[in-house]
């Protein structure tokens, strides 16, 4: 079976990304009824908040990408020089980047630069006032907006 950036694996239980190479979308196949469901009002951000409890993430940074995550074909740290330096904070359930508008795909060139752009002028100018409105704004589009 070919596999690259843009190749969808097949399992017994239907369409699998086994390399996490293929990113969501607004129209996801992979995505059920209920799923969609809890897309739209971001419930399925819930669970993400066991790893907040571990300390593993916070409420407010940077969403986490996969680190193998293509843009056009090329990996995010190849198109984006500093990609890396939006990790020197906790990856976040949400962020500057997505209270913005850069929610949403990252499989175009522009969109990941726009988003790592966000993330780090959130990593420079993080302050406990810059969380709680990031919070504020997240709880207030959550129910109007729709999720990707």
């Amino acid at each position: 079976m070919e596999s690259g950036p843009y190749h969808s694996k097949f399992s017994s239980s239907g369409p699998c990304d086994l390399t996490t190479n293929i990113l969501t979308s607004r129209d996801d196949p992979r995505v059920t009824r209920v799923g969609r469901v809890l897309r739209r009002f971001s419930l399925d951000e819930l669970p993400q908040l066991v790893n907040v409890l571990r300390g593993e993430m916070s409420l407010v940074g940077p969403r986490p990408h996969v680190p193998w995550a293509y843009a056009e074909g090329e990996l995010y740290s190849t198109v984006v020089a500093n990609y890396w330096d939006r990790y020197m904070v906790r990856p976040g359930i949400t962020g500057l980047a997505q209270v913005r508008g850069w929610r949403g795909p990252t499989d175009r060139r522009i969109d990941i630069r726009g988003r790592v752009r966000i993330d780090l002028l959130y990593v420079r100018r993080r302050t406990i006032w810059l969380d709680l409105k990031i919070l504020i704004q997240t709880a207030g589009g959550a129910f109007w907006r729709n999720a990707v």
